[in-house]
Parts: C-alpha cells; sequence; structure tokens
C-alpha cells in the first residue's frame, strides 16, 4: 500500500473525528462528551480514534492549534513587516475569523472549555498591539490593562459579529475596533 493512500486515509479520519466533535461541541460542553460519542458520530471505532488522538481533550486542542497555527500564517503572509497598519491588520484578523465562522463560534463558546480565546488573544498581541505599545508614550504597567482591555471587548465584539451572520464588513469591524481602541491607547 502506498504511502499517500494511508496519509489520505489518516487525513480523512483526523477531519472526520474534528468535525464530529464540532458538531457535538454546539450542544453540549466538552466535559460532558466522551469519546465513544465521538467515535459514534464519526462512524468510527474506539481505536483508531485512538491511534490519533488521546482522548476528547486532545482532538479539541489540536483543532485549536490548527487554527490558531492558520490564523498566524494568514497574519504573517498579509505582511512581514510588524509595523504595519493596525486598521489593515486587525481587517485581516476579522477576515480570517470569518472565513472560519463556524469553527471559531464553536471554540468561542461555552461549551468548549478551551484555551483558544486566550491563544486568539496572544494572537493578537503578537500582531497588533506590540506595535501599539512601541507607538505610545505609556508606562509598561498602564499598557498591559489598556491592552487586554481592548483585546477582550474586540473579541467579543467578533464573537457578536459572527453570531450575527456577519452583518457588516470586516473593513467596518475592524474600523470599529480600531476607533474604540484608539481612545484608550491615547490615554496618558
Amino acid at each position: 500500500m502506498s504511502s499517500k493512500k494511508i496519509d489520505r486515509r489518516k487525513k480523512y479520519t483526523r477531519m472526520v473525528l474534528k468535525e464530529s466533535l464540532l458538531e457535538i461541541l454546539k450542544s453540549k460542553p466538552i466535559t460532558s462528551i466522551t469519546v465513544k460519542e465521538i467515535c459514534e458520530r464519526a462512524d468510527i471505532n474506539r481505536s483508531t480514534f485512538y491511534s490519533h488522538f488521546n482522548d476528547q481533550f486532545d482532538l479539541l486542542f489540536q483543532i485549536e492549534e490548527e487554527l490558531i497555527d492558520d490564523m498566524i500564517s494568514f497574519l504573517e503572509a498579509y505582511s512581514t513587516d510588524k509595523k504595519v497598519e493596525v486598521l489593515k491588520t486587525t481587517e485581516k484578523l476579522i477576515e480570517y475569523f470569518a472565513s472560519q465562522k463556524e469553527t471559531c463560534l464553536i471554540l468561542l463558546s461555552q461549551n468548549s472549555h478551551s484555551s483558544f480565546e486566550q491563544k486568539v488573544r496572544e494572537v493578537a498581541e503578537q500582531f497588533i498591539m506590540v506595535n501599539q505599545k512601541d507607538k505610545l508614550d505609556i508606562q509598561s504597567s498602564t499598557f498591559k490593562y489598556i491592552s487586554a482591555y481592548i483585546i477582550s471587548g474586540s473579541i467579543e465584539i467578533m464573537k457578536v459579529w459572527l453570531e450575527n451572520d456577519m452583518d457588516t464588513s470586516p473593513k467596518e469591524i475592524a474600523t470599529l475596533i480600531t476607533d474604540l481602541s484608539e481612545g484608550y491607547t491615547n490615554m496618558k
């Protein structure tokens, strides 16, 4: 048997397991989901599941990691210059969320009990807020609070936007977030 066929099978199995977990997460928390339930939905036996993942939490972690890695690649492909305009970077981040709407909504929901939101915060800090700090004359101790507030608010805006079927353009949401953020980053 060729290795391409095996790789394709592995990819398919992992994809079906991920989709199954995400589907179940729409209606119940990860703490109530069993490997057996995921396998039944995916029509895959448990030994196959365990050849890919340790448990349902490992599967969730892998989904998060792939999404965060994709998000970082998306942002890095957008610009190799770390000092890009905040509005454009924010818009690109929102466009990425839009392209992964359903998965992001599930991972940002209470059911996932995941660390996805914290990972998104870290990406936003890395690609957006770090550039703001360099431009501003704000003490580091104050800036960390302002940054936490801006990022948390921005994530909530994106959640509401995704839940409302992205009823405005990514550019409008990016402008809203940037305008709201500028009021706080202009504080001395």
